[in-house]
């Protein structure tokens, strides 16, 4: 299979959960701001969306949407600890987390990125992430991981969508259990290889 991705994207969460399972995939790096592949292809007549990531199977099929992408992976590699059981409580656990990373986290995100919104707009939604990690990091107190002691395809996608953070004002340098989270799953063998692949790692 291949991954879509652009660095530091959101795509890098289904990049890490590839590594985490194992699973045999090729890398294919997209210019968002061009919409071509590495290859020089049309990404939109590959993904009209214009989005990553974009999973494409062997067969030609394709699969977007990170968090869904990271759940086929996940269920395709048996890997019930990245993902609990189909009807088990802690798997909706699992897919809250995921739920509110899309919706409250990610999309705060969003506009921050955008040149076209003003910076009184994008202090709101400075302050509003502000107060979204606050309560995140409460829930960190006392955990490895969101849902416990156990990693799942939730903290991949925290961990790059918190990683947006210092780039675009949100400073989250107070929340202790928030940057002990990050450093914990920045040791992760799985993370280390995405970042190296993407370029993204930093000099020891």
């Amino acid at each position: 299979m291949k991954l879509f991705y652009s660095p530091g994207a959101c795509s890098q969460a289904p990049h890490i959960i590839l590594r985490e399972t194992g699973t045999p995939f090729t890398l294919v790096k997209v210019d968002l701001g061009q919409h071509r592949t590495q290859e020089g292809g049309n990404y939109y007549e590959l993904n009209p969306k214009g989005q990553v990531p974009l999973l494409a199977l062997a067969d030609g099929t394709t699969l977007s949407e990170g968090p869904v992408i990271a759940q086929y992976i996940a269920e395709q590699a048996g890997r019930q600890d990245l993902l609990p059981s189909v009807g088990s409580f802690a798997r909706y656990k699992v897919l809250e987390w995921q739920n509110y990373i899309t919706s409250e986290l990610h999309k705060s995100f969003s506009p921050l990125f955008d040149p076209r919104i003003d910076a009184a707009a994008k202090a709101l939604f400075v302050q509003q992430l502000g107060k979204k990690y606050k309560w995140v990091d409460s829930r960190l107190e006392g955990r490895a991981y969101l849902t416990g002691d156990t990693f799942t395809v939730a903290d991949a996608y925290l961990f790059v969508i918190t990683g947006w953070a210092p780039g675009v004002g949100v400073d989250l340098s107070a929340l202790a259990h928030v940057q002990a989270f990050l450093a914990r799953v920045a040791q992760r063998d799985s993370v280390k290889a995405a970042l190296e692949a993407e370029g993204l790692a930093k000099a020891a």
